[in-house]
């Protein structure tokens, strides 16, 4: 890193695939919103060769963000694949959104890849958010670098940058987070600003001069060394500490010089083993420049320090009946295993299915054996069919380059999978296998959507059935007690991205309508009730009577119907029938049409006809006596509560817990979880949260988490009650 020559970029415009996962790199590209992600990626594309000098390809779209909504929203919203050859490596760039809405498509880019670049922006510094995913790769043991972005801003420190990152990043070994390079900086500008026009390698000792648009090498000066030397003595220090070779750290305090071929080696290693985490930086290429400034050294870690496909634990793997599977790590001779972690639609090609392959070798054409299960609380459907591959390609821009085939630990995209979904598991026809889903966050913002337009309404289930089968962290519901149906999302961008795709990439127009709760109904006192249906019309009539008692049961109990009908006032086969009659009408509801729940039923007398009494008339008297009973009786209104846990920084507990009792919750406990985070345990309203996930996002900036799950139903304030009915009654 640093002292190797490189004199032969990728051609741009290949499409080759890799034959071994030795010359694979996965990397995925995580960082906040506007951290210079995308930015990165085509200045690592085009010092590769891979794009011309714009940064463009031949359409005239960039490498990464290529997607209609992207250009609107100016922000990336989905992963974006993007590869590139380099002295013999294929690398695979995985570029995510860095808004929080969109951390499905982070989470599917850490699953593809092998290592984790860390951009950071040196004029915001590390956000919350960020923060949270790094502990995320430290809990798997991913291998992660840090590179420092936007240099060229006012009054951007890399030092100070480093510094927060290590603090940030570092917290059990600070030494283990340190640069590899320092700015090297231009005349100082008239307004006091001094551009960064190359780099400083601290083991090399050399100077990387971009400033003519291609890196050139040459000496420090004599003035230059002892801003090197300070620098350099701590990164070796780090590196020795972390060195396989328990005897260097003893030599090098000894006084012993250790070569750089020694202390690079051992860096790599400890890169690759997620032991040690360098920091390097990055800045905009000069005005026509061919490489940007830090991209070389960039794609000397990523070949260099970056572990390869064959070094990574592989994900479980069953049989789809659950049986488990021991496979040869990452062999392109063995049984195929192959995961989809991204689904998305092309107007001309279809559906396209981004794939990583995990075991054996994918080749076009070939009958595969689709396997999906475990996702069946978001609206897809377990299913195990056997599918052709269409052709394999491999995405540049908006354009599709074909390749021959993927080995193990490579990606690539399949077309025309039609039953494929994201999170499905691709194996052998005659020997099918399922791989362990990975974590997905859990949809917490309601949006209920109906149809514009008839024409509309006809294509609608087509068009959700396609988006939640590319977007496993949205959850379909179709609520049986309010009629509505309900996309279940990440946040308000995640909603907005939605509802664009339904339009522009499915032609469904939709209308937001408000989200309803499904309310239930109960009686507080008790109540009697006649129910009296009597009709003589000429020819055959209809006569029942019976008269009930209702009473209110503890939560949980449903509808419990009594017969104490003595004499036979009421015939016995026609009390089958009031029962029917008044669990219809306690379906519908007998105040707020929310159905009843809760109550004893007493059947207690009645009268009948020996010719005109029948069973619909009994229904029908069923149902009038429990009008009648709710008539005289306090109705409650009840509500669902759930029980709401909030994981969140301990300098926002107490606001966190604030606003939770301003929504009518109950605080039920809390408790301390590893450092400097506190869990809240809380039972709040459902009807107080329907947009917690934006709120709490606001009030923590970014840096908690919560999950819900019903508890119960309990009776609503009345002065709640009273707005809620006076709504329904403006609704009606």
């Amino acid at each position: 890193m640093g002292d190797k020559a490189h004199t032969h970029p990728g051609a741009a415009g290949r499409a080759t695939a890799a034959d071994h996962p030795a010359s694979v790199r996965n990397v995925v590209l995580v960082g906040h919103s506007g951290s210079g992600k995308t930015t990165l990626v085509e200045a690592l594309a085009l010092t590769a060769g891979a794009v011309n000098r714009a940064g463009r390809v031949e359409d005239g779209g960039t490498v990464s963000d290529y997607d209609e909504i992207e250009h609107r929203q100016q922000r990336s919203v989905q992963l974006s694949l993007v590869p590139v050859e380099w002295d013999g490596f294929k690398i695979n760039l995985l570029d995510t959104p860095g808004y929080a809405d969109f951390v499905g498509e982070l989470r599917a880019g850490l699953r593809a890849a092998d290592a984790a670049l860390f951009v950071v922006s040196a004029s915001d510094g590390v956000d919350g958010s960020t923060r949270m995913v790094w502990e995320e790769c430290a809990a798997v043991g991913m291998p992660r670098a840090i590179v420092i972005t936007h240099l060229e801003a006012a009054r951007a420190d890399f030092e100070e940058m480093t510094r927060v990152c290590a603090e940030a990043f570092g917290a059990d070994d600070p030494d283990a987070v340190l640069p590899l390079y320092l700015p090297l900086h231009g005349p100082q500008a008239p307004d006091g600003h001094a551009p960064v026009t190359g780099l400083t390698g601290l083991l090399s000792q050399k100077l990387f001069d971009y400033s003519t648009g291609e890196r050139k090498e040459s000496e420090p000066g004599e003035d230059q060394l002892p801003r090197i030397e300070e620098a350099r003595n701590r990164l070796i220090e780090g590196i020795i500490s972390e060195s396989e070779d328990e005897t260097l750290m003893d030599r090098y305090l000894g006084g012993e010089q250790v070569d750089v071929k020694t202390l690079i080696d051992d860096l790599e290693r400890a890169v690759a083993r997620g032991a040690f985490f360098p920091v390097l930086a990055a800045a905009p290429a000069a005005e026509g420049a061919r490489q940007g400034i830090g991209t070389v050294e960039l794609l000397e870690l990523i070949t260099g320090g970056f572990p390869t496909p064959l070094e990574r634990e592989q994900p479980r793997v069953t049989t789809p009946d659950g049986k488990p599977r021991e496979l040869k790590p990452c062999d392109p001779a063995g049984p195929l295993v192959a995961e989809v972690v991204k689904t998305s639609s092309d107007p001309y090609v279809g559906r396209i299915s981004l794939v990583r392959v995990f075991s054996g070798t994918l080749r076009p054409d070939e009958t595969v054996h689709v396997s999906g299960h475990g996702l069946a609380d978001r609206g897809h459907e377990d299913h195990d069919v056997d599918e052709r591959l269409g052709a394999l390609s491999t995405p540049f821009g908006k354009q599709q380059r074909p390749v021959t085939h993927a080995v193990a630990g490579d990606l690539a995209c399949v077309a025309k999978l039609s039953r494929a979904e994201t999170g499905d598991t691709l194996s052998a026809k005659d020997d099918p296998l399922l791989m362990e889903p990975w974590e997905m966050p859990d949809p917490l913002l309601p949006l209920a959507i109906q149809a514009h337009s008839k024409a509309d309404e006809d294509k609608l289930s087509q068009g959700l059935s396609r988006l939640v089968a590319e977007d496993p962290t949205m959850r379909l519901e179709q609520n049986q007690d309010t009629h509505q149906v309900v996309l279940w999302c990440l946040g308000e961008a995640h909603a907005d991205v939605a509802l664009e795709r339904l339009r522009n990439r499915y032609g469904v127009q939709v209308d937001v309508v408000p989200h309803k709760v499904s309310l239930r109904e109960t009686f507080a006192t008790k109540a009697a009730g006649r129910g009296r249906h009597v009709k003589q019309s000429g020819g055959h009539g209809q006569f029942a009577i019976c008269e009930i008692e209702v009473e209110p049961l503890p939560g949980g109990s449903g509808i419990e119907f009594v017969d104490k009908v003595v004499g036979g006032a009421v015939p016995r086969q026609f009390i089958p029938s009031v029962e029917k009659g008044v669990r219809a009408q306690a379906a519908k509801g007998v105040a707020a049409g929310h159905p009843l729940i809760d109550v004893r039923v007493t059947l207690l007398d009645g009268k009948a006809h020996s010719v005109d009494s029948s069973d619909a008339a009994f229904q029908t008297a069923g149902a009038l006596a429990l009008r009648e009973a709710a008539a005289d009786a306090r109705i409650h209104l009840l509500e669902p509560v759930a029980e709401v846990t909030v994981l969140v920084g301990d300098d926002y507990v107490g606001a966190v817990m604030s606003d939770l009792s301003g929504r009518r919750g109950r605080v039920l406990g809390t408790e301390q979880v590893g450092t400097g985070r506190t869990l809240v345990r809380a039972e709040v309203p459902e009807i107080e949260i329907g947009r917690y996930a934006v709120d709490l996002r606001s009030l923590s900036h970014g840096t908690a988490r919560f999950s819900r799950a019903y508890a119960r139903h309990e009776p609503m304030p009345p002065q709640v009650a009273e707005r809620i009915r006076e709504e329904t009654k403006d609704a009606s």
